[in-house]
């Protein structure tokens, strides 16, 4: 049940004080770092300022602005010679972010995610097909790494070639897969195709899920499809990548490794704590990196800390399913919607397909919004009648969810473009 027993059920007092010495030690390598030893002599701050888990709120924030300014080298706090790995963000909303791993941040970083993988209940003589892209995303490596340690057969399929992929799964007999909501829900038209049923013509037991944002409707969508249980991961670049958090069997919120990051949730308008229990940004301290070491960075994503310890017997607290991004929120007529949202209101409705695509445009003065929703092909060889009643219903729906009345425009499955990457979900044709 656990990989890391001592660790993972640490007793609350033994776990602050594990955390606030390696606290102090990160401020003694973040130093080091030109951004971080410039802003703590502006500041007139250092570890002396450490003194406790609370005086993490003398320090001023970093944000991915921060890394951008400071390309290619600024948060180093090693000689370049001892980093042995460069990942990097997208860059979808700017200049892509990079992030610099020594031998032992990749070790950490591996242990850390097989901790995830065995939790879940993955083990050694599974075999593992990887679908993620390799490369400058994390995700793929990382959960390679972790799957070797634990001794899994890894498949490193790497991301798209979806009747390859279900080949794969067939000849290997894979157990279980890592692989972007989006996608699995694409690959299960692609069984269809090949009028296989995932169920009965494949051995997976096992899904990760991640690298992009997903509803409980989706996932138990995904569940429901394939009949594997499917395990929600999370993680972002700034920190190492995926195993930052992980459901455990009961999937009551998402285990955050308190060894590894110290957690804080604060409101994203004032940047003020929250109290435990309440919804803010998820802001994050690393505790174990070396290479580059990272203090209060602001994650933008929309969570809570659930009270209370889990049934599991895991000490380390847990985080919510995430609402959303601070930097994902869309205002339409002074209304704040999210796209997951959206998600969630359509994977309730009889009908609906695997993918939908959210278009602001902006008339004149006046700003609206089309979703566009993939739906069964049946409604569009019968009554047309039908249609009209299903678009009818899912305005209604969304009206009730985000107070405006969107256009819907109903298009047959597979007709919005699908990349093997992360689902494209907004397109904003609105000028400033």
């Amino acid at each position: 049940m656990y990989w890391e027993k001592d660790i993972e059920t640490m007793d609350r007092s033994k776990l602050e004080s594990l955390q606030l010495t390696t606290l102090q030690d990160t401020f003694i390598k973040a130093e080091k770092s030109y951004y971080y030893g410039k802003t703590f002599k502006e500041k007139g701050i250092g570890v002396s300022s450490v003194k406790s888990l609370s005086d993490i709120t003398k320090f001023p924030f970093t944000t991915k602005d921060d890394l951008r300014e400071n390309w290619p080298y600024g948060f180093i706090a090693v000689p370049k010679e001892d980093l042995v790995r460069m990942h990097s963000s997208s860059g979808t909303t700017g200049r892509a972010t990079v992030v610099f791993h020594t031998a032992k941040d990749i070790a950490v970083w591996t242990n850390m995610l097989t901790r995830c993988l065995y939790m879940a209940g993955m083990r050694k003589g599974d075999v593992f097909q990887n679908m993620m892209t390799y490369g400058l995303f994390t995700g793929g490596l990382g959960f390679h790494y972790a799957a070797e340690k634990l001794g899994a057969l890894v498949i490193p399929a790497g991301a798209g070639n979806s009747k390859r992929q279900i080949q794969l799964m067939r000849d290997f007999a894979t157990t279980a897969v890592h692989v972007i909501p989006s996608y699995a829900l694409h690959l299960s038209t692609v069984f269809e195709e090949l009028k296989l049923d995932p169920r009965k013509d494949t051995s997976v037991k096992i899904a990760f899920l991640g690298a992009e944002p997903h509803t409980e409707k989706m996932r138990k969508k995904i569940e429901e499809i394939y009949g594997y249980k499917a395990f929600n991961s999370y993680g972002l670049s700034e920190m190492n990548g995926p195993g930052v958090a992980f459901e455990c069997p009961y999937q009551e919120g998402l285990h955050i490794w308190e060894d590894n990051f110290l957690v804080e949730i604060v409101d994203p308008k004032t940047l003020l704590p929250v109290a435990e229990g309440v919804e803010g940004e998820l802001v994050l301290t690393s505790l174990q990196k070396e290479g580059m070491p990272l203090i209060r960075y602001r994650t933008k994503d929309l969570t809570r800390m659930i009270p209370g310890q889990c049934a599991c017997g895991r000490t380390h607290r847990r985080i919510e399913r995430f609402k959303g991004r601070t930097d994902d929120m869309l205002i339409l007529k002074g209304v704040n919607i999210f796209p997951m949202q959206i998600e969630k209101k359509l994977m309730d409705i009889a009908g609906v397909g695997t993918n939908f695509l959210i278009i602001l445009n902006r008339q004149g003065y006046n700003d609206d919004m089309m979703v566009k929703v993939e739906v069964h092909k049946q409604y569009f060889s019968g009554d047309l009648r039908q249609l009209e009643a299903l678009r009818k219903k899912i305005v209604e729906e969304l009206k009730g969810e985000l107070l405006i009345t969107p256009k819907v425009e109903l298009v047959e499955p597979d007709s919005i473009p699908k990349g093997e990457g992360k689902a494209v979900r907004v397109i904003d044709n609105r000028k400033d």
